[in-house]
């Protein structure tokens, strides 16, 4: 069984981790909505699965937080100013991509740190929702060399016709 001390330090990685899907969310829907109003629909419906999955693994991360300390505080935070607005589709995808990339290697010592503090349910949480942050990077990665090499041809393909 964990000490308290072992609690405070898996509930620090888990709402830092929490703040990190909060603040996707926010980034991903800003780049739906601006991919939308420039009838990129595939590429608009694409992020929109995308913010609501991180909606899911902060959902996730809170219900961990509650499961193991009682009670949820309100502690993670919301970085506005972190949110890149008004991005050009030719640079959401390798913003993106760096993205998932540094969430993937946070969220791998946060397992570590989970593990070492005798959580290991919390270490497997992070270690699945790893595995999404790695298809969403390949999605970021494979779009942005789409975009990179195909380009109009490419774009045009994901307008929507209707």
């Amino acid at each position: 069984m964990p000490s308290k001390e072992q609690i405070a330090k898996v509930v620090e990685c888990l709402n830092t981790a929490r703040s990190m899907e909060l603040n996707a969310i926010v980034q991903y829907l800003n780049q739906h909505y601006g991919l939308d109003g420039d009838d990129y629909a595939k590429l608009a419906g694409e992020m929109k699965k995308i913010a609501i999955d991180e909606m899911r693994h902060a959902e996730a991360f809170a219900e961990r937080i509650k499961d193991i300390d009682n009670a949820l505080e309100p502690t993670a935070k919301l970085q506005p100013d972190t949110i890149k607005k008004g991005q050009e589709v030719e640079e959401i995808y390798p913003f993106d991509a760096d993205a998932e990339e540094r969430t993937i290697e946070q969220y791998g010592k946060f397992a570590a740190i989970c593990r070492e503090n005798n959580d290991y349910v919390s270490a497997v949480l992070f270690e699945k929702i790893i595995a999404v942050e790695q298809a969403h990077f390949n999605y970021f990665s494979d779009t942005g060399e789409h975009v990179r090499k195909l380009g109009n041809s490419f774009l045009a393909k994901q307008v929507d016709k209707e």
